[in-house]
């Protein structure tokens, strides 16, 4: 069962949110993180991408980069510009995109929740990529960024939600992104109590965004409870910050493909081997978008086109087989175009669909790729059966919007 407790978070006074707060450290690249931080010292990228305190070119994981960081992190605190609670708080995290607003409860999660596979992934994580964030929690002693969790649907939970939302925000601003924020402190104590029996109650959580960032908080809190002798399992370091939303909440939008050439293959060719696996229907120049599942749009020589897997080239029982990018690796990315690794075949890019399909046709338009596919979204209850079954999703499969801001709320270790 789900083990999750309140703590004293680390956050901006009110009047000082918007300049802190970010995006995520891994949605841009350290010039983009140089210039949203221009002028302003109080920006969260002087701790989560530290490198931009120095000359342009400084790789982000020299050690002076990660020293910087805690001599960021420290200096916040000491100018009053990031604050710790006095108590123990559960809190509310809601984000409005076009119209629509999902609500998560910001948690300290359980690392050995995580390790014994309670806290479920659906992704394969890079070593590399995890001992970065590592050497980040590590030298700050705090989770500085929340992971993304999901939850199955609860009506005691979303009766919290309701009550505690229907006061007003601590924080309440839109982003330059044009994405609204908003949260609140849970701090009654009779309504913590009520928050951590009922995730008791939940068998699993899942990792819906984040799978570094989870495997980097709970390898570290590991560590410090292997480096203690006198560990009890109650201390800070075994817990973890994620914010973690009901699974109705979330919309997994589209994630993807544009390719640089046809292998070897003509248009026509092209489209005559698609049509062995596909039912292939021009649809002329304007954006057609997939309709369900197992329907592809795909952009070619100034068309789009709409490409319907035939019966018997997917396996609805199999939580793998079912997927319309199992569909699109095997049967045209591999079997056509013969790309086998999507992780580093330099052919091959991925774009989140949040840009639209203007960018899938932008990028063949301008000759640097030549065909663009889009796939349905993979919907919640898909992802959750593909960890349930202990299996990982393909590469570049979903694409959760909006991203959660960094800066709101941090976990200290200690």
């Amino acid at each position: 069962m789900a083990k999750v407790k309140p703590f004293r978070g680390v956050r901006p006074p009110r009047e000082l949110v918007t300049e802190v707060a970010s995006r995520p450290y891994d949605v841009l690249n350290s010039e983009e993180a140089r210039i949203e931080a221009e002028g302003n010292p109080r920006s969260l990228y002087h701790i989560i991408k530290p490198e931009i305190d120095f000359e342009r070119g400084t790789d982000e994981h020299d050690p002076k980069v990660y020293d910087k960081a805690v001599e960021n992190f420290n200096a916040f605190q000491k100018n009053g510009w990031l604050v710790q609670d006095e108590a123990d708080h559960y809190y509310i995290y809601a984000q409005t995109m076009n119209g629509r607003t999902q609500y998560g409860i910001v948690v300290a999660a359980n690392v050995a929740d995580y390790m014994e596979g309670r806290i479920k992934k659906h992704e394969l994580t890079r070593r590399d990529k995890e001992e970065d964030r590592m050497k980040h929690v590590r030298i700050n002693n705090a989770n500085v960024e929340p992971v993304f969790f999901a939850f199955p649907d609860n009506e005691v939970l979303q009766g919290v939600i309701d009550e505690v939302t229907s006061k007003e925000a601590e924080y309440d601003f839109v982003a330059p992104d044009g994405f609204g924020h908003h949260f609140w402190v849970i701090d009654a104590p009779e309504t913590i109590a009520k928050v951590t029996e009922e995730f008791a109650k939940i068998p699993y959580l899942y990792i819906a965004d984040g799978h570094h960032r989870s495997a980097a908080a709970a390898l570290v809190g590991h560590e410090k409870a292997q480096g203690n002798p006198n560990h009890t399992g109650d201390e800070e370091y075994n817990y973890f910050l994620a914010v973690a939303f009901p699974a109705s909440h979330l919309n997994i939008i589209d994630y993807n493909r544009v390719v640089k050439d046809l292998n070897g293959n003509t248009p026509e060719e092209f489209l005559a081997k698609l049509a062995e696996n596909f039912v292939v229907e021009e649809k002329g120049v304007d954006e057609y978008r997939p309709e369900r599942l197992h329907n592809f749009s795909m952009y070619l020589n100034g068309k789009w086109y709409s490409l319907s897997a035939k019966e018997g080239t997917y396996n609805d029982n199999d939580p793998i087989g079912v997927l319309d990018v199992t569909i699109s690796s095997d049967l045209i990315l591999r079997d056509i175009l013969g790309i086998t690794d999507l992780r580093s075949d330099k052919r091959i890019d991925f774009v989140g669909g949040i840009r639209g399909l203007g960018e899938l046709k932008r990028r063949v338009d301008s000759g640097e790729m030549a065909v663009a596919l889009a796939l349905f979204p993979v919907s919640m209850k898909q992802l959750m059966d593909i960890a349930d079954t202990g299996n990982i999703m393909p590469p570049k499969t979903t694409w959760f919007e909006p991203k959660l801001r960094s800066g709101l709320v941090i976990h200290k270790l200690d």
